[in-house]
């Protein structure tokens, strides 16, 4: 008896916790979990990966400044606190909408490849695939470019106002977070021999921990330069002769004319319709339309019916998964060198004839790409809204956390190392070759109702991106939870699929589940024939505006698994 009372008590213990941190929900009462209320706000709201960058984005926004201005102050600002995923150094994509005149823009900022790297040279060293970090993987860094074409069309306060918050805390220093700390000292091990690395980012010869003041002031003084001289500081001028010497010295190809010669592009943000609402990617080089490929193969099914996260839910959208993949690898690249049958592959009729691969009762093991001209890891994501309903969805990466590990001379950033997702399988639309833009996993999203806003939001981590753009719409759209349950539910991921670098799925690859689906959807995605893992991360990083039409305020919402926040005044 005495036995049982301790373990009521105990019980009672820990369940009398959750409706506090279901922010308003009750797992009691079958409500979706959440970690915590979403944020709402009636003039301004921001969502980033590291509550610094938030802070940054509120200030700006409160002195006048626009969504885009406090969005690159953001960027600039997790580039120093979360050099683990992002910095001047990677590029950038964004999706903008414009309150005046209500439609949407997008902006590839993406770098291209050297013109002096050629896939002879990675054929004479014998290489079958591009390298991971060292000099052989660098492309131009577009992240800069980026900013000043957002700011060129969308921007209201000088550069100087907007990159000052980074560059006090670059030159006076900030605490690192807990979730950055461990990505950091992982980083750290790999790259320390890495050209410039261990000067800039190991103090003392170790990554910093969790709660360790860091200083960068190489980089406050490469974002007063920025500020004060513009892009071409970075792309034609004083930063470019410092950046090609060191690439001379340590065998990277970049040379004045890759510089010189970089442009970002604006492009029409692509859509499919799901359930009423529309939703808004942005076109290859980049895999965002894959999110349309699974919205529409998924579209007939009743999802509310199977159940979240049941084991016919999971294993309706990793197929799905799978069979938009095979399209992502045969077809998605830079389409100023591939013929990219983009409105056929996010076409609901296509969808219809691709949909016949699905097996309800099994998992698939291989799955070859349509035809549709006949019928990782580590970025950050961030949004921003201003008083006058302007909104931006941007991404920003170094793509393997730090990048190639190449950290020019005296700048106080990496440089990243996107090319490592070029083939070198000639024939490919995502052949390696001289100028051009590597395929990419880094993809902002948006969503319109009837033409107007109603959600920028996107999900972090490679080719968990896809996956966790159709997940939180789901439990939005399907499931009916809040912007912030959307994002803490739990999440799969299925690794393993074809890729745009040449790798083939033979075996079906593998899933991976959070702790919070049931064991009785982990059995049943076993008996489909589903090979399941326990991993601990790897979900993705979410962060959302909702704009509430008919209350007129902003909701917001920031990832749980990161360190990050959302906040509004």
């Amino acid at each position: 008896m005495q036995s049982e009372l301790v373990l009521g008590l105990l019980f009672m213990l820990l369940v009398a916790p959750l409706p506090v941190l279901a922010g308003g929900g009750d797992r009691l009462t079958g409500l979706p979990f959440a970690t915590r209320s979403e944020v709402i706000a009636p003039n301004g709201m921001a969502a980033a990966s590291q509550p610094l960058a938030t802070q940054v984005a509120i200030d700006i926004l409160k002195q006048g400044g626009s969504a885009v201005d406090a969005a690159i102050a953001a960027n600039a600002t997790l580039g120093l606190v979360e050099p683990t995923a992002n910095g001047v150094g990677g590029d950038l994509f964004a999706i903008v909408w414009d309150a005046k005149t209500q439609r949407l823009y997008g902006l590839n900022a993406s770098g291209r490849s050297p013109y002096g790297l050629t896939l002879q040279q990675f054929k004479e060293l014998g290489l079958t695939s591009i390298p991971a970090y060292g000099p052989l993987p660098v492309t131009v860094p577009g992240c800069v470019d980026g900013w000043f074409e957002l700011h060129k069309r969308f921007g209201r306060l000088p550069m100087s106002t907007i990159l000052r918050p980074a560059t006090d805390y670059a030159r006076k220093g900030f605490p690192v977070t807990e979730v950055i700390a461990y990505y950091w000292n992982r980083a750290g091990r790999i790259l320390k021999e890495q050209p410039n690395y261990a000067t800039t980012f190991l103090p003392g010869g170790q990554a910093p921990k969790k709660g360790d003041i860091f200083k960068n002031p190489d980089l406050a003084n490469t974002l007063e330069i920025i500020a004060r001289d513009g892009r071409d500081a970075f792309y034609r001028g004083e930063l470019t002769d410092i950046m090609v010497s060191f690439c001379k010295r340590v065998g990277c190809y970049l040379r004045e004319r890759d510089f010189a010669d970089h442009t970002s592009t604006w492009v029409e943000p692509v859509s499919t319709n799901y359930r009423g609402y529309d939703v808004w990617e942005l076109p290859p080089n980049g895999q965002g339309i894959a999110v349309l490929q699974i919205l529409n193969l998924i579209e007939p099914y009743d999802l509310k019916a199977m159940g979240h996260n049941s084991a016919e839910y999971l294993h309706l959208l990793i197929e799905a998964k799978k069979i938009a993949f095979e399209d992502r690898a045969r077809f998605y690249a830079d389409m100023d060198f591939a013929d990219v049958p983009v409105a056929t592959l996010i076409s609901k009729e296509y969808a219809a004839k691709r949909r016949a691969l699905f097996d309800p009762h099994r998992a698939s093991r291989e799955l070859a790409p349509g035809d549709p001209k006949l019928t990782h890891d580590d970025t950050i994501y961030l949004t921003v809204a201003d008083k006058g309903r302007n909104m931006v969805s941007l991404i920003q990466s170094n793509y393997r956390g730090f990048g190639s590990g190449l950290v020019p001379d005296g700048l106080g950033f990496g440089f990243q190392d996107r090319g490592e997702l070029f083939t070198l399988k000639e024939g490919h639309p995502n052949v390696y070759e001289p100028h051009k833009r590597p395929f990419h996993t880094i993809i902002p999203a948006f969503v319109t109702r009837e033409g107007k806003p109603w959600l920028s939001f996107g999900v972090m981590g490679g080719a968990m991106q896809p996956q966790g753009h159709v997940q939180v719409l789901c439990n939005l759209i399907d499931f009916g939870m809040n912007l912030q349950e959307a994002g803490d539910a739990a999440r799969f991921r299925h690794s393993g699929s074809s890729q745009p670098t040449g790798e083939r799925m033979t075996r079906g690859g593998w899933v991976a589940l959070e702790s919070g689906i049931s064991l009785e959807g982990r059995r049943g995605l076993a008996q489909l024939g589903h090979q399941v893992r326990f991993v601990s991360g790897g979900f993705g990083g979410y962060q959302a505006i909702m704009y509430d039409a008919k209350r007129d305020v902003y909701i917001g919402a920031s990832e749980s698994r990161k360190d990050g926040q959302a906040a509004g005044y």
